[in-house]
């Protein structure tokens, strides 16, 4: 099957003032999943809070998720502006979980707004554009329920596309498994948003395969033509080690395995190991969707 014609708009598309206006009496969280991340998450806080909640009120919630951070994430987080919630506290009675999914998973449930945007807490260049660019298709076309951030990512002094997991793993896996989603530029970008409704009806995937999960089941419940990409200009982050990046190539490889519907077998192992480096757990458990559990029910009943 080829590529479906993915939506596609530039940030540059949408003014935050138009979007307050076609906003339309709706309520707008972002959410901000952050593990030691002292040095970035202050400023974007602060960005947001300053343009996108004081000066244009298009956001009524600043949400940070603090994923059992050692630094003071938190502490810089509430001082900056955010409401502070940790993934220790939330959700207890549902038992212990781990990892980016987890963290959002959790956000979603503390959060309160109809649409939810979520940005990384790593971004170095952060600006209203990442927020504005992602509401925009939510909030001026009732077809669309998902959308997705793309960039320019410098490394090594040049600007690239997709990240290394992204073009050896994650590509060559949805253009095999899911090649109706082969037009969407960066698959596992950590900047997307969607309407709650939706959202709440998604389960979440624990670690790293939680950004590939999340397009691959919007898409089937909905539809490709409802999944919007939106090009966010150039994103400045940390960019990790490829020893780093190893864990989370296997979490997506489990991932996409799982969606395609590839049964497990006994004999496969959930352990990365590599020589000279210590094994490495990598998790395949995934979180109910939230209109399952019953705390969530009771809150937005």
């Amino acid at each position: 099957m080829p590529a479906a014609a993915t939506p596609t708009f530039h940030h540059g598309d949408f003014g935050a003032a138009d979007l307050l206006e076609a906003k339309a009496g709706r309520t707008i969280s972002v959410c901000l999943p952050a593990r030691d991340e002292e040095a970035t998450v202050g400023a974007i806080v602060s960005t947001l809070r300053r343009q996108l909640v004081e000066r244009i009120p298009l956001v009524d919630e600043v949400l940070v998720v603090d994923d059992r951070s050692t630094d003071t994430t938190a502490q810089v987080a509430a001082d900056a502006g955010a409401r502070v919630v940790s993934t220790v506290d939330l959700l207890p009675e549902c038992g212990p979980g781990g990892g980016k999914g987890d963290a959002l998973w959790k956000s979603l449930f503390a959060s309160t707004g109809d649409l939810v945007v979520w940005c990384d807490a790593d971004v170095r260049n952060f600006g209203p554009r990442f927020v504005v660019g992602l509401l925009g298709p939510l909030l001026t076309r009732s077809d669309v329920v998902f959308s997705k951030g793309y960039y320019e990512r410098p490394l090594d002094g040049a600007a690239v596309g997709g990240g290394r997991v992204t073009e050896l793993v994650a590509r060559p896996l949805i253009s095999l498994l899911f090649p109706q989603l082969a037009s969407i530029v960066q698959p596992l970008a950590g900047e997307y948003a969607g309407r709650r409704d939706v959202l709440e009806e998604l389960p979440f995937v624990e670690g790293y395969g939680v950004d590939l999960a999340l397009l691959v089941d919007a898409a089937r419940r909905h539809g490709t033509r409802a999944i919007a990409q939106v090009d966010l200009g150039v994103r400045v982050h940390r960019n990790r080690p490829v020893d780093e990046l190893a864990p989370q190539a296997m979490a997506i490889l489990q991932t996409a395995l799982d969606r395609a519907g590839v049964e497990r077998r006994r004999e496969w192992s959930s352990l990365l190991v590599r020589p000279g480096l210590d094994p490495v757990e990598v998790g395949v458990a995934e979180r109910p969707p939230l209109v399952d559990i019953p705390a969530y029910r009771a809150r937005t009943a």
